[in-house]
């Protein structure tokens, strides 16, 4: 079948499409903006402060603005989080003590958290080795929340449900922020005081409101995600109730330090300047993920999600079945990148992650997803799960130089 013809007859297909993502972009949009205003964002929040980072200026706003933008109490943006795994890390190691237990309600977590967790290594400083027990609710079989399990899911010692809200490497529809409302209004009816945490990572302004605007105590992503609008370099944030991202913050430095050191090393202006890009970004990639289901979905092969149902997060999986077909994927998106576009993608291990990986990602800031990549395990079914974009034209480029 002719991809060029089908990425043409998607483009037409999807229009509507493409304008309900442009309403979510500008009312987004409008919210960075009115925060923007309101604490008088200005050139002097540019500059930065060296050594311990104490009364970093531009920091402290930019702290204030994403409490704002995602309707909570406080917020930590900071370029010390190494990625979102980090970020997620330091939220449980932050709040979960010897004897808590840590339930996973959305089925199994991404493959980086099975190390934090204590699923895989030993003697590692796992939340496992420092006495915090762990129990996961399974999915249904159609990969959904087992609703009636979540009804009576939490015990005395449940100190913290995790929300995974992306489907990760896993093949199951992500969370709209109603059913994490849900999720959260099940919890706090069985014990108020279960933190709810939610890793957003790939969610972020996807939707008008965050998990912290339905209920959410915590939540945590990366930079070089959505909220980075492609350009910043490193970092990521905790946000939530004051409390419990001061309980992070001490993780990420030291009690009595907490969320007051930490020096931007003069990377204000992007870490502003990527949040106001952020959801145009997330809208192109948004447009390019519907643009995948719609050629795949034609081409006959098994997508998630499926063409023209609602996104939830900047993730396209598309069930390829083999080994060969996999790699072959990648290599044309790598080909197609603006960056390393002669490079070969190979499998090989990579930090936390159990199978061997495939990936594809030329892409400006090293491993940022927010820009076009795709990568894959190398595991049956052979799922490539693509994410990001900055122009969804560039994945119809992609999609186009495929040998299928």
């Amino acid at each position: 079948m002719d991809i060029q013809r089908l990425t043409q007859e998607a483009a037409t297909a999807l229009m509507p499409t493409f304008q309900g993502i442009d309403a979510n972009v500008k009312e987004n949009l409008k919210k960075i903006l009115d925060a923007f205003r309101k604490y008088r964002v200005g050139v002097h929040h540019f500059s930065s402060v060296s050594g311990y980072g104490h009364d970093d200026l531009g920091r402290e706003v930019l702290d204030k603005i994403y409490a704002e933008i995602f309707g909570c109490e406080s917020a930590a943006v900071r370029v010390q989080f190494v990625s979102g795994t980090h970020a997620i890390a330091t939220c449980l190691f932050g709040i979960l003590r010897p004897g808590d237990e840590l339930l996973a309600v959305a089925g199994h977590p991404y493959d980086t958290l099975e190390e934090v967790i204590g699923l895989r290594g030993a003697n590692q400083g796992s939340l496992a080795d420092f006495g915090v027990s762990y129990r996961e609710l399974p999915l249904t079989d159609q990969g959904n929340i087992h609703w009636e399990g979540l009804k009576t899911a939490i015990q005395p010692h449940t100190r913290l449900a995790l929300i995974q809200r992306s489907c990760g490497y896993s093949w199951r529809s992500s969370l709209s922020i109603e059913e994490i409302g849900r999720i959260i209004e099940m919890i706090k009816k069985q014990n108020p005081d279960t933190v709810c945490f939610v890793d957003n990572c790939y969610g972020e302004f996807i939707e008008t409101l965050e998990p912290t605007a339905v209920g959410a105590d915590l939540m945590a992503g990366s930079l070089i995600k959505n909220p980075g609008g492609t350009i910043v370099t490193a970092g990521g944030y905790v946000a939530g109730k004051a409390e419990y991202v001061e309980m992070a913050c001490c993780r990420l430095t030291a009690p009595g330090i907490g969320s007051s050191g930490g020096a931007t090393f003069d990377q204000n202006r992007l870490l502003f300047q990527g949040l106001f890009l952020a959801p145009q970004m997330v809208g192109e990639a948004v447009k390019g993920t519907h643009l995948i289901a719609y050629v795949y979905d034609k081409l006959g092969y098994e997508v998630n999600p499926k063409p023209f149902l609602p996104r939830r997060d900047v993730i396209q999986a598309i069930k390829l079945g083999s080994k060969e077909k996999l790699i072959e994927f990648c290599r044309a998106i790598q080909q197609c990148s603006p960056i390393g576009s002669y490079l070969d993608p190979v499998p090989a291990p990579m930090p936390g992650y159990e199978s061997e990986l495939v990936m594809a990602g030329g892409s400006f800031i090293d491993g940022s997803t927010s820009e076009f990549s795709a990568d894959g395990p190398l595991r049956e079914p052979f799922v490539v799960f693509c994410q990001g974009g900055t122009h969804w034209t560039h994945v119809a480029i992609a999609l186009e130089s495929i040998n299928n």
